[in-house]
């Protein structure tokens, strides 16, 4: 299966150049937050291929005009050929905006998670926009990724953590995949397409 996924700014390739051929043998699009409605939109349109998407911390204008023909997978398991996929957008709270959350927070919504996924016989993919703490983040506060996501990952051992909002271009020699454990934790911005 190739997913592409992406966040945090348009790509210029899917966007300002868009042809409908660049998404041939795409089968799923996952979205980390951040990005224009329109844009998902768009892509959506574009192909056959299911787009999900959580909310980044700035995606505040959703609520008022969602992306057509997406899924939001906001704190739900979902499958798509096999795949089970969790969502959970948002990032540390820094300003007290929407889908900012405390440590604390974030640990709810993953222990409310846990009986899906235990029901479901596990998780492949947990879709975040925020990374782990120490996996891809920043040292600013706003930039930081959640320790919550530790335990989550440890017991259940997804084998992918596809997350956003740490641009790589804000000059932090930030990689783009890191290994932890059995989970390897992708940077998504812009656009990044894997084979599962």
């Amino acid at each position: 299966m190739k997913i592409l996924a992406i966040s945090d700014v348009e790509s210029k390739y899917l966007w300002d150049y868009f042809q409908p051929e660049k998404l041939e043998g795409v089968d799923l699009i996952l979205s980390c937050g951040d990005l224009k409605a329109s844009y998902l939109t768009l892509l959506a349109t574009f192909t056959h291929a299911p787009l999900l998407y959580v909310h980044g911390n700035h995606d505040t204008g959703y609520e008022r005009t969602p992306p057509e023909g997406c899924e939001c997978i906001e704190d739900k398991l979902v499958e798509v050929n096999g795949l089970r996929i969790l969502g959970l957008g948002g990032s540390a709270r820094y300003s007290g905006g929407p889908h900012q959350y405390t440590e604390r927070q974030m640990r709810w919504r993953l222990l409310r998670a846990e009986l899906a996924v235990r029901l479901a016989g596990g998780v492949d993919i947990v879709l975040t926009h925020a990374p782990p703490r120490g996996f891809g983040d920043a040292e600013d506060y706003a930039h930081r990724g959640f320790e919550a996501f530790f335990p989550f990952l440890d017991r259940f051992k997804p084998a992918y953590l596809i997350h956003g909002h740490v641009h790589m271009n804000y000059g932090l020699n930030i990689p783009r995949k890191v290994q932890r454990g059995c989970t390897t934790i992708i940077n998504a911005w812009e656009r990044y397409a894997l084979e599962v």
